[in-house]
């Protein structure tokens, strides 16, 4: 089961869920809690299997589910390939993340991985609070809750020193035994993937609004070097 069958099930039955694009965002989690309040069911805004089953009875809940359910994780992966603008001006996408959430950001090479993650979170989880500064990668380290690395965490590492305050944020994406495989903004200049040493991790957040998982383990083979290139 996909975002798109439930975007599609919500517009069905009347409610507005927004753009029919397998994208979750703020309209299709407002959607949702408005069919909970309806339906008499707590208005979370997570698509758990009592949700599910009210909407899509037919569905058979499973892997592709338990996936969706990562949705700040699943519209990072959709912007991979997204690139700092070379040379004057500004990618405006990216300056329409900061616009979206009220932050003063001029351009897009001032470091920019604490607002992919914020856009991430804010976009898909529309009751989650963020730090007060997301632009400091450091700051993340007070979101949410406390977590292990596992699929889709907040992971933030310290850049320079420990003790300098400058580090850098993303999401965890897997890990071999001396690094992290990070899905970040401003690596290299662009949304990617890199590793990340074992040794800068600083701690990992899980957004307090959606229910913990136990902590686990994605290994992953690392074919290219440990990235010194992000904010």
């Amino acid at each position: 089961m996909k975002i798109l069958e439930v975007q599609t099930a919500l517009a069905n039955l009347g409610y507005r869920p927004g753009p029919l694009d397998g994208v979750w965002g703020r309209q299709t989690a407002a959607a949702v809690k408005e069919f909970q309040t309806r339906h008499g069911l707590t208005p979370d805004g997570v698509l758990g299997p009592i949700t599910i089953a009210a909407l899509l009875p037919s569905a058979v809940p499973g892997k592709d589910l338990e996936q969706d359910g990562l949705v700040w994780f699943k519209e990072a992966r959709r912007l991979i390939g997204t690139k700092e603008k070379p040379g004057t001006g500004s990618n405006p996408t990216i300056l329409d993340w900061a616009q979206n959430i009220d932050v003063h950001y001029p351009g897009d090479d001032i470091p920019w991985c604490g607002l992919f993650v914020a856009h991430c979170i804010t976009s898909t989880l529309d009751r989650e609070p963020t730090p007060t500064n997301v632009l400091s990668a450091r700051a993340w380290q007070s979101f949410g809750i406390k977590t292990g690395p596992t699929a889709g965490a907040v992971m933030v590492f310290w850049r320079k020193s420990r003790s300098s305050g400058l580090g850098h944020v993303g999401f965890y994406a897997g890990e071999d035994g001396d690094a992290y495989r990070i899905l970040g903004g401003n690596q290299s200049d662009c949304v990617s993937l890199a590793w990340v040493g074992k040794d800068r991790f600083v701690g990992a957040r899980w957004p307090a609004t959606i229910p913990p998982p136990v902590p686990k383990a994605v290994r992953v083979s690392r074919t290219d070097s440990l990235s010194w290139n992000e904010a």
